[in-house]
């Protein structure tokens, strides 16, 4: 069996805010454990606040973990010097939610695209100069895109050329942070669809963040469903959409919008809102708000469910839809 090319073992990260007696732990992430495979997409999904974009931002090395590793072909980044970092920095890139704020409005679009090869290799100014071109026809930019400024550009086309920088390194993985949740529909499906035209072509890998499970749904293999910090649910997109077993899960695929009468009316309603990062719930950290909770939530922590492709953590599990 192939190694992963991302492997995520329990992955914590906490953030001290306030001094003395005002003094608190944020418990952004809490034991999160996942791999990505190569050539595979691996979306991370669950409410603003549970965690997801702090886990990114700690296998690109923006935050300190507080436990556990991140191995990246087989080598811990959290345990890699700064040159050995920067090295690998070229096979992992990043591609944020909104590309006006992540591009200098002060480059031209060649200039920004090209700063990653700057920085890792030695190129001439024709070689250069090709490669902006090759990168731009990649993403389906016109070649005169290069001269301009990301203000010129719609929200569409400077994700494009946010994604042609990102691939400008040869990268093996690159992490979606919410890179399409700011766009119109529409466009939202061009960006997904060229992404994944250029994973078949590149052989390239996503851990893709998000919320809208719909979108998810058509674009990644397999899933992990966080809330609070925590990973509560695994498993291939597949499974999971069609058999949810942890109930939070269930709670966010009723929630996508359909015309099915006969869904609409199993909808499972979530009641209050995300509890303090500060002060989790003890036992299950999704009881507080769970439909099916009983005494034994409030007190332990769930065993780990095992399904065909992933894992749950949840005391009651939802029922598995043996309609398929």
């Amino acid at each position: 069996m192939t190694a992963p090319l991302l492997e995520v073992d329990n992955l914590s990260v906490q953030f001290v805010v306030g001094r003395g007696r005002r003094k608190r732990i944020i418990r952004a992430v809490q034991d999160a454990s996942f791999s990505i495979g190569h050539g595979e997409t691996l979306a991370v999904v669950g409410e603003s606040g549970s965690g997801k974009s702090t886990t990114a931002q700690a296998i690109l090395g923006l935050v300190n973990p507080s436990a556990g590793s991140v191995m990246f072909e087989g080598s811990d980044l959290l345990k890699n010097s700064s040159r050995e970092m920067r090295e690998v920095r070229r096979h992992l890139q990043v591609v944020f939610q909104d590309p006006y704020s992540s591009l200098d409005p002060m480059m031209t679009v060649a200039d920004l695209i090209a700063e990653p090869l700057d920085n890792f290799e030695k190129l001439s100014s024709a070689a250069r100069s090709d490669k902006v071109g090759e990168l731009l026809e990649l993403v389906r930019l016109p070649a005169n895109a290069a001269t301009r400024y990301p203000h010129e550009f719609s929200g569409g086309q400077r994700q494009r050329i946010a994604i042609a920088r990102a691939l400008a390194v040869n990268p093996k993985l690159i992490i979606c942070d919410e890179a399409v949740s700011a766009l119109d529909v529409s466009i939202r499906n061009q960006i997904l669809t060229l992404l994944r035209d250029l994973q078949e072509q590149l052989g390239v890998s996503y851990l893709f963040i998000g919320h809208d499970l719909s979108m998810i749904e058509q674009f990644a293999e397999r899933v992990a469903v966080m809330y609070l910090g925590r990973i509560v649910e695994t498993g291939t997109v597949e499974e999971v959409f069609r058999s949810p077993r942890h109930q939070y899960t269930g709670a966010l695929l009723s929630a996508i919008p359909t015309h099915h009468k006969a869904l609409r009316a199993g909808r499972i309603i979530l009641q209050g809102e995300i509890p303090d990062p500060a002060s989790p719930p003890s036992g299950c950290v999704f009881h507080p708000r769970c439909p099916a909770a009983t005494e034994i939530c409030g007190t332990t922590r769930p065993p780990a469910v095992q399904t065909k492709s992933g894992e749950a953590l949840c005391h009651h599990p939802l029922e598995i839809d043996s309609r398929g």
